[in-house]
């Protein structure tokens, strides 16, 4: 009988009566291992009105008791690093050491949310005016809601819900319903650290719940990961619904290199930033750009390391690369290496025919690598979402920052050089949201906050980190005068309040 994900709601599971179930695929094999139930929007209902009912206690409860929820919720999290792992890869199909580093990220917002009380601390002005004063406070929202990409199954809903809930809000989660398994755990994990019943909820679904979410009046706030076109959609939808929004889309992120750079490290940096995850995450490097002579050498040596790279089932500890998701991804990527040539690349690498033996109905593909791509091709313009790099030539500093600052995209970006000068320069001229310098994958640590521009961010907050505090709460001012026992009545005054 095939194992069947249901909700979990109110503090328990509870089983779903839509009628409606999704398959859950071992990448690896590409076997159907699980269903996952697809929730109705009563079912979407009854996980808003089981976070609204405990909002009633948990929104007024003190910081101390939930700062001692999530400092248990860090212990069992940091007992269960290899069980929430275990899920991810049978699920999602990564290897299990990226895996364990997914889960290591997500702790760092936990940790973040354990120390929310110097987060939430006011602000106090005395004597602005003659005994007055004006203090500032953060509140919590509400009901909040979060909307995951299978990429990061346990990683992404970490950026959101420790963060919500320590700010005094009860949490939704609707994780994406091609791997389940890790929120579930998330939430039994929370429940036995001692979170309230209905402070965090996970209702599994696909479209139908997530316009229940954004469209219920009961939901205040919404935060999303995945893809520019339906970012874009989220935006719109709960916008338009009264609701505020963080709704991080998708990425081209390029990477400049300079021809002082130390290549060998640049190589290394771009094979790790690139193939990593199989390159299914949005800070992956999809485009490296090589400035000036030292494109055909840098090229070489990517070319020597990609094609070292071990890839096999996630569960092996000698693979380095597992598969991809889907079938249907897995195609749609190829698709992209097989039609670049037409398009004028010199296709170095072709990961198109891999398979691997034992596993050949699992998602394989295998490393490619484009050189000499254009801007206009369908490979440098679309996110590619795989283990697909290109390279680009430009013959200076400037014409790589026009080309990068040309695209769509702004989420994240590197340079590799030796110029102090040059990094300075870049980091300031270049339109994107995070810059690394020498640094490939740029993801911020959890007390800094994680976001794009253009259109790989819709909403004003960034995700976690100071961004994340404000996005989960919302300030309020009072300004008080106590008058002295000794003054008689001031009367009436029709005039504008005095503040001197």
């Amino acid at each position: 009988m095939t194992k069947t994900v249901n909700h979990w709601i109110g503090g328990k599971t509870v089983e779903g009566t839509s009628g409606q179930y999704g398959p859950v695929t071992d990448p690896a094999t590409g076997a159907v291992t699980t269903q996952v139930a697809l929730a109705s929007v009563e079912e979407v209902d009854a996980a808003v009105a089981a976070a609204k009912a405990a909002y009633a206690t948990w929104g007024t409860s003190s910081l101390a008791q939930r700062t001692a929820v999530l400092f248990r919720y860090r212990a069992l999290l940091d007992a269960h690093r290899d069980d929430i792992a275990a899920l991810i890869t049978a699920e999602h199909g990564k290897v299990h050491s990226d895996a364990l580093g997914e889960v290591a990220r997500g702790l760092e917002i936990v940790e973040l949310a354990c120390g929310i009380t110097t987060q939430l601390k006011g602000e106090l002005s005395t004597q602005v005016s003659n005994r007055v004063d004006v203090s500032s406070i953060r509140q919590s929202l509400g009901v909040v809601a979060g909307i995951t990409p299978f990429n990061f199954p346990a990683m992404v809903p970490m950026w959101m819900f420790p963060l919500a809930i320590a700010c005094g809000n009860t949490f939704v989660l609707k994780p994406s319903e091609k791997d389940p398994s890790a929120a579930n755990l998330l939430a039994e994990l929370a429940s036995e650290a001692g979170l309230p019943d209905g402070v965090l909820n996970v209702v599994h679904g696909d479209k139908v719940a997530v316009d229940g979410l954004l469209n219920h009046p009961d939901v205040a706030a919404v935060s999303f990961v995945g893809s520019t076109p339906i970012a874009r959609y989220i935006h719109a939808t709960a916008s338009a619904n009264g609701k505020r929004v963080q709704a991080l889309g998708g990425a081209k992120n390029h990477m400049l290199v300079l021809p002082d750079a130390d290549l060998d490290a640049a190589a290394d940096a771009a094979v790790s930033a690139a193939y990593g995850s199989a390159g299914e995450r949005c800070m992956a490097i999809s485009a490296v750009v090589a400035v000036g002579v030292i494109g055909d050498e840098l090229v070489a040596k990517i070319r020597e390391r990609a094609e070292k790279i071990k890839i096999g089932p996630g569960n092996d500890p000698t693979s380095e690369m597992g598969p991809l998701i889907t079938a249907a991804h897995r195609d749609k990527v190829a698709s992209y290496v097989t039609g670049a040539a037409a398009q004028g690349a010199e296709v170095v690498l072709d990961g198109t025919g891999h398979t691997v033996e034992g596993f050949e109905d699992g998602h394989w593909i295998g490393l490619s690598l484009l050189d000499k791509v254009s801007t206009d091709s369908d490979a440098y313009q679309d996110e590619i979402f795989g283990p697909v790099l290109c390279v680009l030539r430009v013959e200076s500093y400037e014409d790589g920052v026009a080309l990068m600052n040309a695209s769509p995209f702004g989420n994240g970006t590197a340079i590799f050089t030796r110029d102090g000068g040059a990094a300075r320069r870049f980091q300031l001229e270049i339109q994107a949201g995070m810059v690394g310098v020498n640094v490939p994958i740029p993801v911020p640590v959890g007390y800094h906050s994680f976001g794009g521009w253009k259109d790989s961010l819709f909403g004003d907050h960034h995700i976690y980190g100071n961004d994340g505090v404000h996005f989960y709460t919302r300030g309020k001012v009072t300004t008080t005068r106590w008058p002295d026992p000794a003054d008689a009545p001031a009367g009436v005054d029709l005039g504008f309040p005095r503040n001197h």
